[in-house]
């Protein structure tokens, strides 16, 4: 199980999501609405830098979502890291692309937990590991 901060509020308006398990060369997404309340895998981006827009602009496009979700890792000890600071630039560029907002979930043993269930498409599972993280958040 992730261990997370207590998350902003989040308005009931928002009732789509989009999570992105960011990585340099590759980006698992998985899209859930609080209807369904179960992220479900939506593939992975595999491009790096400006290549990766216009296939993240496709899938929120696509998905229409309220919102965006972005798991940054920390080291197990809460720790910054590269990637922390690398993952939180890509959640301001998603809002700053898409004026969408952006929630931040601390993602640490995201990969673990997919790899434990056997996924065969680690980064997308890993965003659904996220983003249930995010919606079990929002529940009174």
């Amino acid at each position: 199980m992730n261990l997370a901060a207590t998350p902003p509020p989040v308005s009931d308006a928002l009732q789509s999501f989009l999570a992105f398990d960011f990585g340099l060369k590759r980006t698992g997404l998985a899209y859930a609405s609080r209807l369904l309340g179960v992220a479900q895998p939506q593939g992975t981006v595999n491009a790096s830098g400006n290549a990766r827009w216009p296939l993240i602009t496709e899938q929120i496009q696509r998905w229409q979502p309220d919102a965006l979700v972005v798991g940054v890792p920390y080291h197990p000890d809460g720790a910054r890291h590269e990637n922390t600071d690398r993952a939180q630039q890509f959640a301001r560029q998603l809002h700053g692309r898409f004026g969408l907002p952006v929630f931040e979930v601390d993602e640490r043993y995201s990969t673990t937990e997919a790899r434990a269930a056997g996924a065969t498409d680690v980064d997308a599972a890993s965003a659904c590991v996220i983003l249930d993280q995010f919606l079990r958040s929002l529940q009174p």
